[in-house]
């Protein structure tokens, strides 16, 4: 399988949760700007939809979507526990908190990242984050991990996204255990490879 990224972008999410599977992938960085992969494909002709992560499948078919992609890795190996089992109501859990991460965190992120997003939506925008980032950092105050006992594909998720939070000056200072989360997966081996290997962290 081939998993198409952008350093830092929530293609990391999918990476993660590869490792934490076990499961050998080969990476393909993508200009997300010109797109055009390392390889000097164009990205639009491998993914219309523009964007990343996607992941080619080793019969050749495209999955894109990283709250997709991050459940049919998991899937793979599901004595990993990276995916509680479908049809049970912790899975339905999981695809509830990916679901939140992807509408009300990853997407109110992306006016942040243009530079010619006025300021009133910068502020309303970051506000808007708060908001959310308080409901998450309730839970997380009473618990390690947002599904169960153990790390799942969710904390993959929030931990990509909540990452940009420094590039965009959103002060999370108020959420004491949003930050403590953020160090407890960074600390995690299999996420320090996958920043190392993105780039992200500087190898020892």
């Amino acid at each position: 399988m081939k998993l198409y990224y952008a350093a830092g972008a929530c293609s990391l999410s999918p990476h993660i949760v590869a490792l934490e599977a076990g499961i050998a992938v080969e990476l393909e960085k993508v200009d997300t700007k010109a797109k055009r992969t390392a390889s000097g494909e164009d990205y639009w002709q491998i993914n219309p939809k523009g964007y990343v992560p996607a992941l080619q499948l080793d019969n050749g078919e495209l999955l894109t979507e990283g709250t997709a992609i991050v459940q049919y890795l998991a899937d793979l190996k599901p004595e990993s526990g990276l995916a509680p089992a479908n049809g049970t109501t912790a899975r339905y859990r999981l695809q509830e908190t990916l679901g939140y991460i992807n509408s009300e965190l990853h997407k109110s992120y992306t006016p942040l990242f243009k530079p010619d997003t006025p300021d009133a939506v910068r502020d309303e925008r970051k506000d808007y984050l708060r908001k959310r980032y308080a409901l998450l950092d309730q839970h997380l105050a009473k618990h390690d991990w947002l599904i169960g006992e153990q790390f799942t594909a969710a904390d993959a998720y929030l931990f990509t996204v909540t990452n940009w939070a420094q590039h965009v000056s959103l002060d999370l200072s108020d959420f004491p255990a949003i930050l403590a989360f953020q160090q407890r997966v960074s600390s995690r081996p299999q996420v320090q490879s996958a920043l190392k290997a993105e780039g992200l962290l500087k190898a020892a």
